[in-house]
């Protein structure tokens, strides 16, 4: 497994689990529930969408989609260039860190240049997903008789 691919999928764990807890604790009281923990609801499945599902199938589809077509398996991009790939990483991550911080904050004491963050946030993982999509695009294909 390549290790960007590896990158993506033990993110991936850790988001699981870090988002897992969170859901636990935020449904826990059901009603009864603290202002502090009630911030964390959408917190939890954004940590489980976009952390846990999103990264482990971008981590999956790097490694196991075909190789870029005219490429050689040892290719230092067969794959698609890779420090696109790292940006990918990078951005996906850290828009989700920006959201990690400003959500609760924004939803528990309100601050315009925190609520910002946002927006950057969304920004950052929209863009991540996109440039995946056009690394990811050219490599779903059939498979020719050399790669079978």
């Amino acid at each position: 497994m390549p290790k960007l691919a590896r990158f993506f999928v033990k993110s991936a764990l850790v988001y699981l689990v870090l988002g897992s807890m969170i859901a636990g604790l935020a449904l826990s009281g059901a009603g009864n529930l603290p202002p502090a923990l009630l911030a964390l609801r959408p917190l939890a499945w954004h940590l489980l969408a976009v952390g846990w599902a999103t990264q482990l199938i971008f981590g999956v589809a790097f490694w196991m989609f075909p190789h870029m077509a005219g490429s050689q398996p040892r290719d230092a991009n067969a794959r698609g260039d890779e420090r696109l790939v790292t940006a990918v990483f990078w951005a996906l991550n850290v828009g989700l860190a920006l959201r990690v911080l400003a959500e609760p904050w924004v939803m528990l004491r309100p601050n315009p240049v925190i609520a910002a963050l946002l927006p950057l946030s969304a920004t950052l993982q929209l863009g991540a997903v996109v440039v995946f999509v056009i690394i990811t695009w050219p490599r779903v294909r059939s498979l020719s008789a050399r790669d079978r």
